[in-house]
């Protein structure tokens, strides 16, 4: 613990920088160029001015990495850790701790549907990153401006709506091993993108797109699904994936007035191999060798109209309507192995949400004045469907609607031309649960020689999910069930930042940020024992509110840019604090420590239209509390997961007036595959598990071609 706060300290004692492009401002005399946000803004506006903490990825950094996902993007981001399934494909997001269930994802201001809710729990893959202009993060509650689930923070996904050519015409392949499984066709990744976009006239714009996803699977000392031996050995350790994913969008702009109407679809295969090979002797022919596999089928359409205009030529209204629905399914079948044919196939939709959603604002009473407030309302519909177990080993399909009518006030006082402040507060009518309410208070002030101040408060809320309330699983003697007597969960958190941003007249540039937050969670949904079968010893775990959760965070971000050099290095210190009642023992809540640290390097030799890249994220050793059993007892120990790293690298080059775009590069150079977590239970022996992160290392290449008329 002491190495961790040593270290820690040290970095925050580095100098570093965060210049930032496109909008000019000025310190010191001197003009830095800065990202236009609009992600909790009344207007988009300068990220300086900005009463948030936001984080901008630029397309070029998008462009850079080769990211086709946001999984690929978001492993190098402070405070942000990514969890893959091999078994089920998905990647999710975890901030400080907690899940995606308490952060909010959204596509231009509208959360995104999943298979459970609204905007959380999203599954990374399946939000591709072809048509998108920036994405915007903001780190804590923002419960106000995005309602429910939004505790630890929103990632914005800002789409491109015009350009300032009369066609633009991309297209991409690229190639990508998978650990170091590649051939062209049935090893690696293959990825296929077109994109096409018109401007009809000043006022009239219209894109569309389509993308192939092709993940063949990775082996990892597994045998494919053709091989038939019945030694367990069939199948992939990481599940083979194919994904369609289009757009299109038309939009219309004319004086103060703009609307868009956006369309997405995704089509998505997993292909689940069974180890079991099934043997039927078949004399005098060969023996028929067979296997029980499946496919698991996603498909998500998205609907987005909006509207943003002026009334009575002052003020200003944002109104969006979106319709959205995704399903899951299961289709499962007998694979003849020698024939590759399949049989007696049988889908059935597993689980789904269709929803209405509907979000606007009201602002702009006092122009030009030192106060102005905004009026905001947010309409979500949303019926969930699942299949549950039910008696005798069938399932039950159960299906419930859930609505909310939230509205609520934004107000931003200018005591100062350097010293803000924005009050806000939310209601939710809820159809489900008691009625909830969030608040927040955020504070700005610039001082001299370029030092800018961000404050805040907020108290938001967590609505349990479809699956906490109504899931029934039972497997091996065990029993776990859905509540639907539970409550949302409430939040408090804490925010505190201070940055330094410095020119000098070498065009040098340095920004160093410190920033401290802490998150209070009350009510928290988990897992408990609430007894046994009656007549049985079979045990009945049930989502309780039963938990509470604690957290509190420094951190230190650090720039620097000299000419084509630009360097990047922070770190964060998490402390968590989590009480875990499991209804047989209590944890202790004692605060477990993690340290996370980022960095990287960039450098553009110009002359040669040559762009070099280097990321790194360091990933510190994480404790938690686990149950286990001691003699029959169950108890909680102290798990430790071993601390790990990823390196990224690559060489981006343009031809012909930046026509043509090749990227080459390496994922995860230090090639981490399985991670350690070792459990103590008890003084006389220690047990330990592998936690698969990744397929190892990758190398990608990737051509892109532009025709912009």
């Amino acid at each position: 613990m002491k190495r961790k706060i040593t270290l820690f300290a040290a970095i925050i004692f580095a100098i570093n920088i965060s210049a930032q492009e496109k909008q000019k401002d000025t310190i010191n005399g001197k003009e830095e160029l800065s990202e236009v946000v609009v992600t909790g803004q009344f207007e988009p506006q300068s990220i300086k001015k900005s009463v948030f903490n936001v984080t901008v990825i630029s397309r070029k950094d998008i462009e850079q990495q080769a990211a086709n996902n946001l999984a690929d993007l978001l492993n190098q981001y402070l405070n942000i850790t990514i969890t893959p399934s091999s078994g089920t494909g998905r990647s999710t997001v975890s901030m400080f701790g907690l899940n995606g269930e308490y952060f909010k994802i959204l596509i231009d201001n509208i959360p995104v549907v999943s298979d459970t809710s609204l905007g959380n729990n999203v599954d990374l893959t399946q939000i591709n990153l072809d048509d998108i202009e920036q994405i915007e993060i903001i780190e804590g509650s923002m419960g106000v401006t995005n309602g429910a689930n939004a505790v630890t923070g929103v990632l914005n996904i800002i789409t491109k709506k015009s350009s300032r050519y009369k066609w633009e015409i991309g297209a991409t392949v690229q190639e990508e091993t998978v650990g170091e499984e590649y051939t062209a066709f049935n090893k690696g990744r293959h990825i296929q993108s077109l994109k096409v976009s018109h401007s009809i006239n000043d006022n009239w714009f219209i894109s569309g797109g389509l993308d192939r996803n092709d993940l063949d699977g990775y082996l990892g000392g597994k045998k494919g699904e053709y091989y038939s031996e019945t030694d367990l050995q069939r199948g992939y350790t990481w599940l083979p994936k194919l994904q369609y994913i289009g757009n299109g969008m038309i939009s219309y702009k004319k004086n103060s007035f703009r609307a868009f109407y956006k369309f997405d679809y995704l089509n998505e295969n997993i292909d689940y191999y069974n180890p079991i090979v099934n043997v039927v002797t078949n004399p005098p022919f060969d023996d028929i060798r067979y296997s029980s596999d499946k496919r698991f089928l996603t498909e998500r359409i998205i609907n987005h109209l909006n509207f943003y205009g002026k009334l009575a030529s002052q003020y200003n209204y944002n109104v969006s309507f979106s319709q959205q629905k995704q399903t899951r399914s299961t289709d499962s079948f007998e694979y003849n192995i020698k024939s590759r044919q399949e049989s007696e196939g049988i889908k059935q939709t597993n689980q789904s949400t269709e929803l209405f959603y509907s979000t606007g604002t009201l602002g702009n009473f006092f122009p030009e004045k030192a106060f102005d407030f905004q009026l905001g309302y947010e309409y979500v519909n949303n019926l969930g469907y699942s299949l549950v177990n039910g008696e005798n080993e069938s399932f039950v399909p159960v299906e419930k609607r859930f609505e909310n009518y939230d509205v609520f006030l934004s107000s931003e006082i200018k005591a100062t031309k350097k010293f803000s402040i924005r009050p806000g507060g939310r209601i939710s009518f809820q159809n489900q649960f008691d009625n909830q309410y969030a608040a927040s208070v955020g504070l700005y002030y610039l001082f001299d020689k370029g030092i800018e101040m961000r404050t805040s408060l907020g108290r938001g809320f967590r609505t349990p999910n479809f699956d906490e309330l109504y899931s029934k699983i039972k497997f091996s003697g065990h029993q776990f069930y859905g509540n639907d007597a539970l409550i949302p969960e409430t939040s408090m958190s804490y925010d505190f930042s201070i940055k330094k941003m410095t020119s000098f007249e070498s065009g040098l540039l340095l920004s160093t940020k410190l920033s401290t937050s802490f998150l209070n969670v009350n009510d928290k949904i988990d897992m408990a024992y609430v007894g046994d079968e009656p007549g049985t010893t079979q045990p009945i775990y049930q989502y309780i509110n039963i938990s509470t959760y604690k957290m509190w965070n420094a951190a230190v971000t650090n720039q620097i840019n000299f000419k084509n050099l630009s360097f990047n290095l922070g770190a964060s210190l998490v402390g968590i604090s989590q009480k875990i009642d499991n209804g047989k023992v209590v944890s202790d809540d004692q605060f477990l420590y993690a340290l996370q640290i980022n960095s990287s390097i960039t450098y553009n030799l110009s002359k040669y239209n040559t762009l070099f890249a280097v990321n790194y994220k360091f990933n510190g050793e994480q404790q938690q509390f686990r149950a286990v059993k001691e003699n029959g007892l169950d108890v909680y120990r102290l798990s430790t997961l071993e601390s790990y790293s990823f390196l990224d690298a690559s060489v981006r080059k343009t031809f012909n007036k930046k026509a043509f775009d090749v990227t080459i590069g390496a994922r995860n150079i230090l090639d981490v595959t399985n991670i350690q977590q070792s459990l103590a239970s008890g003084a006389a022996h220690a047990t330990s598990n592998n936690i698969l992160l990744g397929y190892g290392r990758s190398y990608y290449l990737k051509l892109t071609y532009n025709l912009n008329l």
